[in-house]
């Protein structure tokens, strides 16, 4: 998803949305000052924004901390080319989890800090390019690299999330409302 403004389903308004929407935007704007475009979109049914947000919000008390999660969200919003993903995790990964803005790029592209972390976001990467289906090998060049049973688990549940995301902002051709990340990819 680039930054275009031809969008297919609009964001609502925070303030005209139904009382069920607008309940959970109060929530969310009370929880980070703000309403993102994607939840606004999302807030067309809000059965499936409470669902979105609770699998996040249940992945937040997971053991991969939030450098490692954001990372995660960058390398799989990379391979699913999602413009508005990748800068918004940008966005939060560096000014809210810790990352180091050099980590970014490195990040999207499936590179860690160590073995460990490497595993992890390449075992996401490979989770959305193989559609889940991972080859034995990587499964244990992952546990080689400190992967538990527990980890593999908690990168499928951020694999579903950020497909979820990254798929509605596809569908939706959500507006960009965080800076754009560096060399966003390209639509279609």
């Amino acid at each position: 998803m680039s930054t275009q403004t031809n969008t297919r389903i609009r964001p609502l308004d925070p303030e005209t949305a139904t009382s069920q929407a607008r309940e959970i935007f109060d929530g969310v704007k009370a929880k980070i000052g703000m309403v993102p475009n994607l939840y606004r979109v999302m807030g067309h049914s809000p059965a499936a924004l409470s669902a979105y947000l609770a699998i996040n919000e249940k992945l937040e008390a997971a053991s991969l901390g939030a450098a490692v999660r954001e990372k995660v969200a960058l390398a799989v919003s990379q391979r699913n080319r999602c413009g508005y993903c990748l800068s918004a995790h940008a966005m939060i990964a560096t000014k809210m989890a810790g990352v180091p803005e050099a980590e970014v790029a490195p990040a999207r592209e499936g590179r860690g800090n160590d073995e460990h972390e490497t595993a992890l976001l390449s075992l996401a990467a490979q989770i959305v390019e193989n559609r889940g289906w991972i080859a034995d090998e990587v499964i244990d060049e992952a546990r080689k690299a400190g992967v538990t049973d527990g980890e593999f688990v908690e990168v499928v549940a951020l694999v579903a999330a950020l497909t979820f995301s990254n798929y509605t902002n596809h569908l939706a051709r959500t507006p960009l409302d965080f800076p754009p990340a560096p060399d966003l990819p390209v639509e279609g």
